[in-house]
């Protein structure tokens, strides 16, 4: 299990920073974004035992096409009341923009866990539309954006932070992003997967660098050593289920409580059809979404 002590250091395609921090600042969403119904919107689903939960404002989000989750992060007890959001999807950028600005809160990142081949992310929209904005992904994922990421990296919103864990298997450069484990820090603790870990099951291996050895040994290193009861929040779901945790997908998931071969031939069993979006999706996530670029 990583344990990880230090600030994050990040390297930037766009704009320089200073190493040991990820700056605060940004503008709020000022301009008269339309409201839409077309896409559910989930409240946050847990409980939590520690008083700095407090300081959490979470929402789950859905984008019903790809059946993709993101998800806002903010803390609501700073006076900036800084947020981010993982895994926008374009469709839902005016969705997501104009429930920031209803709940008065600040959006400095615009996370990825990977990059993401059923859908468009809305990364590069939400640039457009708020400059301030920072992207974030993986260096490992060989995408544009303005910040990177690396295992042990901590990227900080107010007086919360998200653990950057390597979690490669899905995609070469997929991350799990992590509450963190210090005191004043929700309890229990969050797990955004991405592909990596879904509910009762697991990305598929056979594209894009993936690897089934090295899912498995990303998901049994880094999330199944992490506490029984931090909640699973996957990118995506396609039976209904929203949230999970560890102890759960340790005892039910039907391939990963395999062994490393019965879940290597699984993998390789699974005769996936070609992905729709495929040739759409990775040529733009690799530019950040701006399909202009691509």
């Amino acid at each position: 299990m990583l344990r990880f002590h230090h600030f994050v250091k990040l390297s930037s395609s766009v704009f320089p920073f200073k190493p040991s921090t990820i700056p605060l600042t940004s503008l709020s969403v000022s301009t008269s974004i339309p409201k839409t119904t077309t896409f559910a919107i989930r409240s946050q689903m847990t409980s939590f035992s520690s008083s700095s939960s407090s300081k959490l404002l979470f929402r789950q989000l859905f984008e019903k096409e790809s059946c993709t989750y993101t998800y806002l992060l903010a803390d609501s007890s700073h006076p900036d009341k800084p947020a981010l959001l993982i895994d926008p999807v374009d469709r839902t950028v005016d969705r997501d923009l104009s429930l920031i600005q209803e709940l008065g809160l600040k959006l400095v990142y615009a996370l990825n866990t990977h990059v993401h081949a059923d859908h468009v992310t809305g990364t590069g929209l939400i640039k457009s539309k708020v400059p301030s904005v920072k992207s974030v992904i993986s260096k490992a994922s060989g995408a544009t954006a303005d910040l990177f990421v690396e295992p042990g990296d901590k990227v900080q919103f107010g007086d919360l932070f998200l653990e950057v864990r390597a979690t490669p298997g899905h995609t070469l450069g997929c991350v799990t992003y992590v509450t963190g484990d210090a005191s004043d820090q929700p309890q229990p603790r969050m797990a955004f997967t991405g592909d990596t870990l879904l509910i009762r099951g697991c990305g598929r291996t056979d594209f894009q660098g993936g690897s089934s050895e090295q899912l498995y040994k990303s998901v049994h290193s880094q999330i199944f050593t992490l506490p029984k009861d931090t909640f699973i929040y996957p990118a995506h779901d396609y039976k209904g289920f929203s949230v999970s945790t560890v102890g759960e997908e340790i005892q039910y998931n039907p391939r990963l409580t395999k062994d490393e071969d019965t879940f290597k031939n699984i993998m390789a069993n699974l005769n996936l059809s070609y992905p729709k979006m495929i040739d759409v999706a990775v040529p733009a996530n690799l530019v950040c979404g701006v399909q202009s670029k691509v």
